[in-house]
């Protein structure tokens, strides 16, 4: 997987390392060479010293080929220009922009860009969100240890029960929308064809969900 990474600082250096390490091609754009300090002298990927939405930079950086791209710089307005222009312009698969507000987390879902804090759990979870194709994150609550999923309603779902799809302190259904209406089901709840479900999932519960839905 080919990852831009726009922003060098503690969790930006930290994703880019552990993202080397599991053998994917990536690229750093930091706007100095300071800050690649970080990274260290082995560092095997490539850096790039410019202005993160700088089109010019971003297509020197290899947007055109890029699987993913993750903005993570100091500032949450750059942040989501760069998310505007990976997902508009460039039409990067994943793009993953840091939030420092998460008031803001809303408005950057509805644009097709997944969102992540500032907190130490960052680095993980940005790489769970770059490895998860179909699991569609809206938020995490606490330190990442919860997340709230985004399911559209598939034709193996239509008809299943909330009871159905609930694991008792691991993940459950906590809302669903229909028909741009959304309300909180009960467990005797049945999903429809169009529906979008809202999983409460613990993080260490992400893969067994998946095998429930049937994607692994």
């Amino acid at each position: 997987m080919k990852v831009i990474i726009v922003g060098c600082g503690k969790m930006g250096s930290g994703l880019a390392l552990e993202l080397v390490k599991k053998g994917h091609q990536v690229t750093v754009v930091g706007a100095s060479i300071d800050e690649f300090s970080m990274l260290g002298k082995g560092f095997q990927g490539e850096t790039i010293v410019g202005v993160g939405f700088d089109r010019q930079v971003l297509e020197q950086a290899g947007i055109q080929r890029a699987d993913a791209i993750v903005a993570c710089t100091k500032s949450d307005e750059t942040n989501a220009v760069i998310g505007r222009i990976s997902r508009n312009i460039y039409k990067v698969p994943r793009v993953i922009s840091r939030l420092y507000d998460p008031r803001k987390a809303e408005i950057y879902r509805s644009l097709g860009i997944q969102t992540i804090a500032t907190t130490s759990w960052g680095v993980k979870h940005a790489i769970e969100l770059l490895s998860y194709d179909q699991l569609d994150g809206v938020t995490s609550l606490g330190n990442g240890d919860v997340d709230i999923i985004r399911v559209e309603t598939t034709e193996m779902l239509v008809g299943k029960k909330v009871a159905d799809l609930t694991a008792p302190g691991e993940f459950h259904i906590v809302a669903v929308s229909r028909q741009n209406q959304t309300f909180l089901p009960t467990l005797g709840t049945q999903l429809q064809k169009g529906d979008v479900a809202y999983f409460s999932v613990l993080g260490t519960s992400q893969k067994k969900l998946k095998h429930m839905l049937g994607w692994l």
